[in-house]
């Protein structure tokens, strides 16, 4: 199905693209930049990071993304409201129109891959029209593969991008102007109507979740870290949880910020660089990352700044919360050269837990880790949709739904299999909130939760005794060193118990809808693993 020599071998002569006005092909990081700020892209802020504003797209737009549905592929997606499906004579047509809009555009072309792994890697083409994304493409992917001969591949996209481009949803099958489409087998990814940069790398990481199952590879929306080489932590979790944040530990090798493999060799980063949340960035919690927004190179999406002094404040959520900082990995002073590793000794599930009733950390068994993966719970605070008065439970499969081409099941069984064979240990940590919900309790102090990774990380938390809570049936240790023991049974940290009890079976109730609605018909097994079932 795929070529063997990336990076994808659909060129700009294919698509009609080689007679461009200018084509920058692999243009260097300074070039980028000169050209982003003489077309009016970005600005350079204090210190030397590129500014862009991606307007009203400043995340993803989940709606506005389509999977080609075609022979080769068409059996292997579960098709639905996550892969929702468009015509390959749509995906032609609209092809043929965005081509024709970039043929008069100056084009910058990376060509790059994914897959720090030489025997999982794939080849990826970025044609786009815009210079700074041409630079979040270099520090994205991996740039600094030897291409001096032809270089293996186990498949090869091109991404075609034109963020000044609107589709007519009337005319063109979409959901609106922007749209993200993707067409598996030919290795071609089609993105318009949005600037925001993220679209990019998600849209290769829905096809590495395509393509590494077929090879008992299990793709993963982690970030991951080491100490020794076989001492390997994975961080799962939705965006907010942590996973950035716990895993930019400087004691500590960061193999990768937020995507990769687990093959029969080990751990390997998909990616060449970090995609950090910025908003409310600071120096004393997150030093590692906050020095990154500091030097030439980093890009900032939609980062409030004083236009005269070029100064940053990163509290300043007036254009979006996802404000976002994009940098080499290499911008991490502690991380992996390789972007290699051995296998996960610890698993930990990160959740945002607004209901303020899930334990700081518990140790999860087999059936609890693929119940709790499966899941994918986080929580949504109330004010931050209009009408959202309460927390609201959010479940996303694996931690990463919208990029989930197959059947979630396919994924928690590639998890199982790692964990009878490698038997690391699993914890789900709340870096949420404690001792009440957010109107009441407050946010579980970053330094407690480093304290408690470091902790579990280190072994010393697996020696410790260990208590059943009542509500969800979790393992919870009853101390841990450097952490109030009263912070770890959630319970005990409630002045008004009732309230407590109140709020947790609020939370329960929405787990097991949650069952009934996406694990039931696939996983019935494993309900006794969820809360409330002991």
């Amino acid at each position: 199905m795929f070529a063997s020599h990336g990076p994808s071998e659909t060129n700009l002569a294919d698509l009609g693209l080689d007679n461009a006005p200018a084509i920058y092909r692999n243009g260097s990081s300074a070039l980028l930049y000169e050209q982003a700020i003489k077309r009016g892209e970005a600005e350079v802020a204090a210190g030397g990071p590129l500014l862009a504003n991606t307007g009203k797209h400043t995340g993803r737009s989940p709606n506005d993304k389509f999977t080609v549905r075609e022979p080769g592929s068409e059996q292997n997606v579960a098709w639905g409201a996550v892969n929702k499906d468009i015509s390959e004579a749509q995906f032609d047509a609209l092809l043929g129109k965005v081509t024709a809009f970039l043929a008069g555009q100056e084009l910058f072309v990376q060509e790059v891959f994914a897959g720090a792994d030489p025997d999982n890697r794939v080849g990826v083409r970025v044609i786009t029209q815009r210079a700074w994304c041409g630079l979040f493409v270099r520090h994205m992917f991996l740039d600094d593969v030897d291409t001096s001969s032809p270089v293996p591949t186990i498949g090869d996209f091109t991404v075609v991008h034109a963020p000044d481009f609107h589709a007519d949803p009337a005319v063109d099958g979409t959901h609106s102007d922007a749209f993200i489409l993707l067409h598996i087998s030919r290795g071609l990814v089609l993105i318009g109507g949005t600037k925001y940069a993220g679209e990019i790398k998600k849209s290769i990481f829905t096809a590495m979740n395509y393509i590494l199952p077929t090879r008992d590879v299990f793709p993963m929306h982690c970030s991951a870290n080491h100490g020794e080489p076989d001492d390997v932590a994975l961080f799962f979790g939705l965006s907010g949880t942590g996973k950035t944040t716990l895993s930019a530990d400087s004691s500590r090798v960061l193999i990768g910020d937020d995507e990769h493999g687990w093959s029969d060799s080990g751990v390997f980063n998909m990616e060449g660089g970090c995609y950090a949340k910025a908003i409310n960035l600071s120096a004393k919690a997150e030093p590692e990352i906050y020095a990154t927004t500091e030097r030439f190179g980093t890009i900032l999406e939609n980062v409030v700044y004083d236009p005269d002094s070029r100064t940053l404040d990163f509290d300043d959520d007036t254009l979006t919360e996802n404000t976002r900082a994009a940098y080499p990995i290499s911008f991490i002073d502690n991380s992996s050269d390789s972007g290699q590793a051995g296998h996960a000794s610890n698993v930990m599930l990160l959740t945002a837990d607004a209901f303020g009733v899930l334990p700081p950390i518990s140790r999860l068994d087999d059936q609890q880790a693929m119940y709790y993966f499966l899941a994918g719970y986080t929580a949504r605070l109330a004010g931050t949709e209009v009408g959202v008065t309460e927390p609201q439970a959010t479940f996303s499969a694996c931690f990463g739904a919208p990029f989930l081409p197959r059947d979630p099941g396919e994924y928690a069984d590639l998890l199982g299999e790692r964990l009878r064979r490698h038997r690391p240990d699993v914890w789900l940590v709340n870096t949420g909130w404690t001792g009440g919900r957010p109107d009441v309790g407050h946010r579980m102090p970053i330094a407690q939760t480093r304290a408690m990774v470091r902790a579990a990380l280190n072994g010393t938390l697996a020696k410790s005794e260990f208590i059943t809570d009542p509500a969800f049936g979790l393992q919870i240790p009853v101390a841990c060193p450097g952490v109030d023991d009263t912070l770890l049974s959630p319970r005990e940290t409630w002045d008004d118990k009732a309230a407590y009890d109140s709020s947790a079976s609020q939370l329960i109730t929405a787990f097991h809808d949650n069952f009934d609605k996406t694990m039931r018909g696939s996983r019935p097994e494993l309900e006794s693993a969820g809360p409330g079932s002991s």
